[in-house]
């Protein structure tokens, strides 16, 4: 685990840092973009304006979905962001629950905390707080949390399950998890399943759509939807020819 996990930090650290140089969101590096799903698979599902109101743009790729609409925030609310990156969907949020509620975002690399306070200075978006941590070991209190998204990022870590039952834990009675991530449609290759920058890439740590939705209701969670947006084949996706497709997906579920 801890192998995977610094790999992915590593992946990440690169790609704030080049995206901090050159003033963009974000590029083909990640998840959705050339090495995962071969194009700004999410972008579609953003409003150009709405990003655009940030002071930011939407890069090549924002992960595999857009995860503050499929959440349908409200102002007043809290919300978590698992895996923040460069802040974009803790700052649409900031701007949804507002006035009286707040967003936060969690990530484990340095270099995409900085990245995201950068363009929350540039957003000039008061109620948003970046925290350092992993989505594994959550730094905020139990029921502190109307809203838990994530964007692409759950299949990165190598124990999901931990990450939904700190999900679960940290949600209010009543809460909501609204995530956009990569699923497993037909099993892959073991020599994708094993690769580190396929881990990275938002391939190698795919769980088929059952094994996905069975952790999501072992973590406590009711009310579950999957839905399939995108299907990615042999030859796509940074998929060798041969056998295996991954796909993105929307989950959401309630805390009852």
């Amino acid at each position: 685990m801890d192998t995977i996990r610094e790999s992915v930090r590593a992946r990440y650290a690169e790609t704030a840092t080049r995206l901090s140089q050159s003033g963009r969101c974000c590029d083909a590096d990640c998840c959705g973009g050339s090495d995962a799903v071969s194009g700004p698979i999410g972008e579609e599902a953003y409003s150009q304006t709405e990003v655009a109101d940030l002071g930011l743009s939407l890069g090549a790729s924002l992960g595999c979905g857009n995860p503050t609409m499929l959440a349908q925030l409200h102002p007043g609310e809290v919300v978590l962001d698992l895996g923040s990156g460069a802040g974009l969907d803790v700052l649409l949020s900031a701007r949804r629950v507002s006035p009286g509620g707040h967003a936060y975002g969690v990530d484990m690399t340095d270099e995409m905390l900085a990245l995201a306070n950068e363009n929350k200075a540039r957003a000039a978006v008061a109620n948003a707080t970046f925290l350092k941590g992993t989505i594994e070991a959550i730094p905020l209190p139990p029921a502190s949390v109307d809203v838990v998204i994530s964007n692409c990022v759950i299949n990165l870590a190598a124990d999901k399950a931990a990450v939904l039952r700190e999900a679960f834990r940290v949600l209010k009675p009543g809460g909501r998890l609204a995530v956009s991530d990569m699923v497993e449609i037909e099993p892959l290759p073991m020599e994708v399943k094993s690769a580190l920058d396929a881990w990275a890439g938002c391939v190698a740590g795919t769980i088929p759509v059952e094994a996905y939705r069975a952790a999501v209701l072992e973590a406590g969670f009711a009310d579950i939807e999957v839905e399939v947006t995108h299907t990615f084949g042999p030859g796509e996706a940074g998929l060798p020819a041969g056998s295996g497709k991954i796909a993105s997906a929307y989950i959401r579920a309630a805390k009852p």
